[in-house]
């Protein structure tokens, strides 16, 4: 997982140091959105009140219009769906970032498609990537499928169950990673 640096709703700088050790689940979305944005929100929705006040779990849902999406407009977003700014972030920053953390860590949007300027280019995913505690993507789910939001709820409570002894991977002990 490359390292990151974005502002989330509350203007609060979020990196990665937020899900060091963590189990997250991340996606990109607009406020916006009329379309696939809305219902991929809501099953999320879901999936942060299922996990609500766990701390070993962490939602972070990226802008993928940040000349758009203001801080007041995440705020007002994050606000509206009932998310409680600290295991559910809302996060802005640099488009060209934004995007290559979505392309090149977190998989779910194809890096082919950065194709001419960053300002013409424009990430409409409903994928849904699960990350574990050691940056990992353990899976990318389809955020506008109920079975595809369970399959995800059941990576998550695998990832949870997880110890920091799954991350011996020269297998001294015999547990290495599944």
């Amino acid at each position: 997982m490359k390292p990151f640096s974005f502002v989330n709703q509350s203007g609060d700088t979020i990196t990665n140091d937020l899900v060091k050790g963590k189990v997250y689940v991340t996606n990109y979305f607009f406020v916006t959105c009329n379309g696939i944005c809305p219902n991929m929100n809501g099953k999320l929705k879901t999936v942060y009140e299922a996990y609500k006040g766990n701390k070993d779990l962490v939602l972070l849902s990226h802008t993928c219009q940040p000349e758009v999406d203001s801080l007041p407009q995440l705020k007002r977003y994050a606000d509206s769906i009932g998310a409680d700014g600290k295991q559910w972030q809302f996060l802005t920053g640099n488009k060209l970032a934004l995007y290559q953390l979505a392309r090149e860590s977190y998989h779910i949007d194809d890096p082919q498609n950065n194709v001419g300027s960053i300002n013409d280019q424009f990430l409409h995913s409903q994928f849904v990537a699960l990350i574990d505690r050691q940056g990992r993507v353990r899976g990318i789910y389809d955020g506008l499928k109920n079975k595809e939001i369970a399959a995800l709820k059941e990576g998550i409570d695998g990832l949870l169950k997880e110890t920091d002894r799954a991350s011996f991977v020269n297998n001294i002990f015999g547990n290495s990673p599944q």
